[in-house]
């Protein structure tokens, strides 16, 4: 059943969030309006449009926080992948996403202090030139 609504969910969503479904969806919003003459504005010709729009974004909510999820969750592997594949990186930065939010704003501080110190070490184009210091040093450069 999960396999199922997650393919269900992700064709769904490239299907919506297509240039199609827009147009699709302005027409009907054009067609609804059109018709508002022949019903004379009545309360249930607005009821009409109001449940079925209701309905479809309560609908894509589901959706949509379905495939952010496991857009969220693949991007958060493939860091951690890449934190563990490089040397000297702070592996316990894995799994950022378990700290709580205290912890998240403690290393969100540190990192702030971080920028802070470099930004001072450095002045602007100071990267650059080390940059290409450095690759005319390692021959990269001629």
């Amino acid at each position: 059943m999960r396999e199922l609504f997650r393919k269900f969910a992700q064709k769904t969503s490239q299907a919506v969030g297509s240039s199609w479904a827009f147009i699709l969806a302005v027409l009907i919003i054009i067609v609804w309006a059109i018709t508002g003459p022949m019903f004379h504005y009545s309360d249930t010709w607005q009821l009409v449009i109001n449940t079925g729009t209701t309905i479809i974004t309560f609908l894509m909510v589901f959706l949509i926080q379905n495939t952010q999820n496991r857009d969220a969750k693949a991007i958060h592997l493939k860091l951690d992948e890449l934190l563990k594949g490089v040397k000297g990186a702070r592996t316990g930065l894995v799994n950022l996403e378990q700290l709580s939010d205290k912890e998240l704003e403690n290393l969100q501080k540190e990192f702030e202090r971080l920028h802070e110190k470099v930004n001072h070490e450095h002045q602007s184009g100071d990267e650059q030139r080390i940059a290409l210091k450095e690759a005319s040093q390692s021959g990269k450069l001629a």
